[in-house]
């Protein structure tokens, strides 16, 4: 029997996923939806692309789970994001009822945490898995965007 795959290999998904955004020029955030060990929705920022300030990795992660699910409730899923959760990624993931949520960097300014956005009572949140590749993903970002600029 295969041993169950652990937060690390998930959060290097989410991290591809980062990556896929900054090659668009995006902020690099990306997500993925596991349930089962299995991936079920993969995402990142596309709040550029679309014009669409909503447009977070979670935000699109949580609409293709569900989309898979076929149904709106996120129960027995973890969801993997490169950067903790907003306040407004935190609404949605709260009225996803999800299981669980694992971040790899803070957000101090907008995160969740010291926003005091709640997630659902039932969602185990977990942060800190691959913190250092998953903030200097954004560094490099941001310290290119300010090279152009």
């Amino acid at each position: 029997m295969m041993k169950p795959l652990d937060d690390t290999y998930f959060m290097k998904k989410a991290l591809q996923e980062a990556e896929a955004a900054l090659e668009k020029g995006e902020i690099p955030i990306g997500a993925v939806v596991v349930i089962k060990d299995r991936i079920i929705a993969r995402a990142h920022n596309l709040t550029e692309t679309l014009n669409d300030v909503t447009a977070h990795a979670e935000m699109q992660a949580i609409t293709a789970a569900a989309n898979f699910l076929g149904g709106k409730y996120l129960k027995d899923c973890t969801l993997y994001v490169t950067i903790e959760p907003c306040q407004m990624c935190a609404g949605a993931l709260y009225w996803s009822q999800i299981s669980r949520v694992v971040y790899g960097a803070r957000d101090e300014q907008r995160g969740c945490i010291n926003m005091k956005t709640k997630l659902h009572p039932k969602t185990v949140l977990t942060g800190g898995i691959l913190e250092k590749e998953a903030s200097e993903i954004l560094k490099r970002f941001f310290i290119e965007k300010r090279n152009l600029n």
